[in-house]
């Protein structure tokens, strides 16, 4: 039993020193692990009049995590719709959505392929996070092999992590995104821990 402890603290820092990140990678501002903090630099691959980013919560006013600059005289006030993406609950305040104003009618994006749709051509690093979170994967500032980018011309290339099941199994993997078209390729570079601390939906 003692051996198996013993092993199981071990491998992974061997895992840790297996996964090389290139030095012309950047680490990922902490603050972009934050997924609100996202969307203020979306770039709409179309034109609206105005759009915002809101939570399913029932208060409005607190339902706002985001809005582009809005002209006075128009007001966006409807129903959210049943799902969203970035579902993290059930119930009040679990999911995301855009609700945007095109030749003054109201369009909502409400799942994870709507929101590529309104993000289109990935023009910087937070659309490709959000473009990567649509896909399951996430930032981890923590680790360089979790939260490390490269800017390219034709893709954005990023070291992110995925965390499944409980307790949360973590995996690093390597994300490649083509910044035309929103493809995204990944790699995985193994688990390297496992969070006992996580609660189930």
């Amino acid at each position: 039993m003692k051996i198996i402890i013993a092993f199981s603290l071990i491998l992974p820092n061997l895992f840790f020193g297996q996964i090389k990140v290139s030095d012309d990678y950047k680490k990922i501002p902490d603050i972009l692990d934050t997924v609100d903090y996202l969307y203020p630099f979306i770039v709409p691959d179309k034109d609206y009049a105005y759009w915002r980013v809101l939570s399913n919560d029932t208060d409005y006013e607190k339902a706002v995590i985001y809005e582009s600059q809005a002209p006075d005289f128009m007001t966006i006030n409807e129903p959210f719709p049943e799902r969203g993406f970035f579902q993290k609950c059930i119930g009040n305040n679990c999911f995301s959505y855009i609700l945007a104003c095109k030749n003054e009618r109201s369009v909502y994006f409400s799942s994870e392929q709507q929101l590529r749709d309104f993000i289109g051509t990935v023009d910087n690093l937070p659309e490709a996070i959000l473009m990567a979170k649509t896909y399951g994967y996430s930032v981890d500032t923590s680790t360089r092999f979790t939260g490390a980018y490269k800017i390219e011309d034709r893709h954005i290339s990023m070291y992110l992590m995925q965390s499944k099941g409980c307790p949360a199994v973590k995996e690093s993997f390597f994300v490649k995104i083509n910044r035309k078209n929103g493809k995204l390729e990944a790699k995985s570079n193994g688990i390297y821990a496992k969070d006992e601390n996580c609660s189930p939906l």
